[in-house]
């Protein structure tokens, strides 16, 4: 005890000394301006029509809220199961008239039925495996960011989606980014179907990665889910049936008519011009920026969408 009180002296005086040696110093003399660089609008713009793909209708899912359409992309490479028994649901009707029933502050937003005394009744399955990795060949050409990340040994993207890798195990699977959609479940693995879904709205959860079956993201509308009133019960869930927000309908998009689907493309992940749109958020230029990061997290690359060309 002695010892550490010592220490702690010791480490006290030298603080103090530090911190009045700083008061006395000049202050640092301002760095250089960076120069401009293109912005992620920037090439956005200068990007080709060879640079973006349109959505897949069969799994691109619409739901039709009060306020307008949330437009979510499935990810069947990644969750092929839980992709199908999600069609399965959306083909059956299952979501329309249920609700938004959770708004955690800073974490998720959840959907689905929240009467588990006498739950609807559906034909799809209603236990699906959990797909929380899959084997990484065959589920599209990888583009590797050189950072490293805290979560897995590998990161970058597939096919317009954020991922993570395994090479030894030789396993992928979909981070908990901003935005992503993942299958809600019990304790056990496999009680996650479909039925109930969120998305996450604050700061990226990546401590879920490999629990949870990821399915997708949202592309369009996620503005409609972040300003949802919080939950005040437990983990953010409505107390009250009125506090809910109403789901009109989901819908796939293939099963929508041409006129009333929403036009959209994502730019290719595996393009150049994405790896200028990493570069560009990467290291930002002048004048407004004074430091450039250097550096990007995955869950900070944005990911290009816009209305087709």
């Amino acid at each position: 005890m002695k010892a550490a009180t010592t220490i702690h002296a010791i480490t006290g005086m030298a603080l103090v000394a530090l911190l009045a040696h700083d008061a006395g110093a000049a202050p640092a003399a301002p760095g250089k301006e960076l120069p401009p660089k293109p912005s992620v609008a920037d090439v956005v713009k200068a990007s080709k029509p060879g640079d973006w793909r349109p959505l897949d209708p069969e799994n691109t899912l619409y739901m039709e809220l009060p306020a307008g359409r949330v437009v979510m992309e499935l990810a069947p490479n990644f969750a092929p199961k839980a992709a199908a028994n999600i069609r399965a649901l959306v083909r059956e009707r299952y979501f329309d008239g249920l609700w938004i029933m959770r708004a955690q502050d800073g974490f998720v937003v959840q959907w689905g039925d929240p009467d588990e005394e006498t739950p609807r009744p559906f034909k799809a399955a209603k236990t699906v495996d959990a797909e929380f990795t899959v084997p990484a060949k065959g589920t599209g050409a990888f583009t590797q960011l050189r950072e490293r990340d805290v979560y897995a040994p590998q990161v970058g993207h597939v096919n317009g989606f954020p991922v993570a890798r395994d090479p030894k195990g030789g396993q992928t699977w979909l981070p908990h980014c901003y935005a992503m959609v993942g299958v809600a479940r019990d304790e056990a693995s496999n009680t996650g179907n479909g039925s109930q879904l969120y998305t996450v709205i604050g700061h990226a959860p990546r401590h879920l990665d490999r629990n949870i079956t990821v399915v997708g993201r949202i592309v369009a509308g996620m503005p409609l889910l972040t300003v949802m009133p919080r939950g005040t019960a437990a983990l953010g869930f409505y107390e009250k049936a009125e506090q809910r927000t109403p789901i009109t309908t989901v819908r796939l998009a293939a099963d929508v008519p041409a006129a009333e689907r929403s036009k959209l493309e994502v730019m290719r992940t595996e393009s150049a011009a994405f790896q200028a749109v990493i570069e560009a958020q990467r290291n930002r230029g002048g004048p407004w920026t004074k430091v450039a990061a250097g550096a990007i997290d995955l869950c900070n690359v944005p990911i290009p969408v816009r209305e087709q060309q």
